[in-house]
């Protein structure tokens, strides 16, 4: 069994904002609209600035989205089990949460983010952002994404790395589909993660209601795992942040047109803003495409 190594270097500038698209035409596509938002955000103590900016601009977003699709209030009914004077009763809770009723496509232009600090000291920032978007259709494909750091069971899962980590990633669907992973770092450049780099099919092909685990050829049949690439997180300063794009749809599509960097221990890769390109389109076509983000934050031991 053959496998390879491959350290993922997240350097340079931070991404303050999750997307940054380039400026789009008005065109109505599937019911795609422009729309836009303002959020401000009183900060925390224990948060950082650069998270406290993206918690502001997600906010714009939702604001957007709800100022224009409005909100839909979901119920669920469980049960629990309680014990007093060794007797158990059974009891019934609803709990309520409430969704926007549409989906964000892309930036138009960059957000737009002040900061200040009111009269005792807190830090506020306000957010203001253009979009496109779009009304949910109501069939959310409800896939299953786990980032795991050095294993690759459910309680490897997290989102805090330290320098010279192993990734990887569990994933089910309930459905047949496709499967596509990129991972942005901080100089603004999307990496192929999946499909792997020796993989010419451009795609990753998803049986419904299976469980996979990603990035460990030790998980995957012996006759594939020549294919499968093996990641590290390094960095080169004492923090580094990035994003992980898991892109989903029981429509077939092909991963974008990445390219080698010249060095065999990186993945394929394209600049970000040909990348947004990518995503933005195959979501204006594809209704049924699932987008899941994944922070992840790799520091210094």
């Amino acid at each position: 069994m053959i496998t390879r190594k491959t350290y993922l270097l997240m350097s340079a500038m931070m991404i303050l904002t999750a997307n940054f698209y380039a400026q789009r035409t008005g065109k109505n596509v599937q019911g795609v609209v422009r729309v836009c938002g303002e959020y401000i955000y009183e900060a925390s103590g224990n948060v950082s600035i650069n998270d406290a900016e993206r918690i502001a601009v997600e906010g714009a977003r939702i604001k957007a989205l709800e100022e224009k699709f409005g909100l839909t209030l979901n119920f669920s009914m469980g049960s629990s089990a309680i014990s007093s004077n060794n007797q158990e009763t059974e009891w019934f809770s609803m709990t309520s949460r409430s969704e926007v009723n549409g989906e964000w496509l892309e930036d138009i232009g960059t957000p737009t983010v002040t900061k200040r600090f009111d009269q005792q000291g807190k830090l506020i920032i306000e957010a203001k952002v253009c979009g496109n978007a779009r009304e949910s259709t109501g069939k959310r494909i409800d896939i299953s994404a786990r980032v795991l750091r050095n294993g690759v069971e459910t309680r490897n899962e997290s989102h805090e790395f330290r320098d010279g980590d192993e990734m990887y990633l569990s994933f089910r669907a309930p459905v047949d589909g496709f499967l596509a992973v990129y991972l942005i770092n901080e100089t603004r450049t999307a990496y192929c993660l999946l499909p792997y780099m020796r993989d010419r099919k451009g795609r990753v092909n998803i049986e419904g209601g299976k469980d996979y685990i990603f990035f460990s050829a030790k998980q995957v049949e012996r006759s594939e795992a020549a294919i499968v690439d093996e990641y590290q997180l390094t960095i080169e300063k004492e923090v580094e942040h990035g994003e992980l794009y898991i892109i989903f749809s029981p429509n077939e599509f092909t991963k974008a047109n990445d390219a080698p960097p010249g060095e065999d221990t990186l993945p394929r890769q394209l600049s970000f803003d040909d990348f947004q390109r990518w995503l933005t389109g195959n979501r204006m076509r594809d209704s049924d495409m699932a987008v899941i983000n994944r922070r992840i934050i790799v520091t210094k031991p």
